[in-house]
């Protein structure tokens, strides 16, 4: 017996509306431990944005004032360059290009890019030493603190070290208890099922007396299921948009994240994982029901 699309698709809303308050149940508790994925990888990347400047063996940078003369800018450079006993490598970064990496991270925020500009941004030196001592590296940093025209000393070791071990953090304790949830939610799309097949089984009865396949029973089920997780994923991604801007903010206000932040781009790929994992979930507590409950 060949399922037509109507059919399916007319025996799926039914169903939905036949169990409303367990749908209803189902699709808030995929949207709410898919929410909390989503955050969790947000959070991932966003940290990986912010150490992002700590790659290539980078171990502190050297940022100078805006208003650093270029005899104070050259200055530094020079004595960095002169101590090759303990230094591999420098990388200057101009104002310039500090503006166009600022441009690159907060491309959609454009309430930043309209109040920032090149001038106010310091150029730095990213040093790559040749010493591996943790307490010479800290020396060496130290000794350019009181350099004429230079703002600070950032070292990778104190910032890399305690924004992961903050993230690491959260970021489990997030999953953990998405995993619980997204564990709810397949229980309950699966409880929904059941109870929409067990509402029926004096109609499957008579549809199987009639010639009616498995799958012409099991397809409306299985993609009610799958409309449940979808819907769920969906809201989750919107309530995941929405909230970016919001979220980056409160974290950029805490100083070790002062780096942090999300790109559309990011979000976009992250919302795309969160509806196939809600697609799968639901198919899956779908199937499950259909498999165990549906006598073929």
């Amino acid at each position: 017996m060949a399922v037509r699309v109507d059919y399916v698709a007319r025996e799926t809303a039914a169903n939905l509306r036949r169990n409303l308050l367990l749908t209803t149940a189902s699709v808030m508790t995929v949207a709410v431990s898919l929410s909390l994925v989503g955050g969790a990888l947000l959070l991932r990347q966003g940290v990986d944005n912010a150490t992002g400047r700590w790659q290539e063996g980078v171990e502190f940078e050297v940022f100078m004032n805006a208003d650093a003369r270029p005899d104070q800018i050259d200055a530094v450079a020079r004595e960095l360059q002169q101590d090759d006993d303990r230094v591999e490598r420098i990388k200057y970064v101009s104002q310039a290009e500090q503006y166009e990496e600022f441009k690159l991270l907060f491309n959609d925020t454009p309430e930043y890019l309209e109040n920032v500009g090149p001038e106010v941004l310091p150029s730095s030196y990213r040093v790559v030493p040749t010493i591996k001592d943790a307490e010479a590296i800290q020396a060496l940093g130290r000794a350019f603190e009181t350099k004429a025209g230079v703002r600070e000393v950032v070292f990778a070791k104190d910032t890399v070290d305690t924004v992961l071990r903050v993230s690491n953090i959260l970021n489990w304790g997030i999953l953990i208890v998405a995993a619980i949830l997204l564990f709810a939610a397949a229980l309950l799309i699966f409880n929904t099922i059941r109870m929409a097949i067990f509402a029926r089984r004096r109609e499957i009865e008579v549809m199987k007396l009639v010639g009616a396949t498995n799958w012409f029973i099991r397809i409306p089920f299985m993609i009610e299921g799958l409309v449940q997780g979808l819907v769920g994923a969906g809201s989750a991604f919107a309530v995941v948009y929405l909230l970016r801007n919001a979220a980056q903010d409160a974290i950029r206000s805490v100083q070790i994240f002062d780096g942090f932040v999300v790109t559309t781009s990011q979000v976009a790929s992250t919302g795309s994982f969160m509806i196939g994992v809600g697609a799968l979930i639901g198919a899956m507590g779908a199937g499950v029901a259909v498999t165990r409950f549906l006598d073929v």
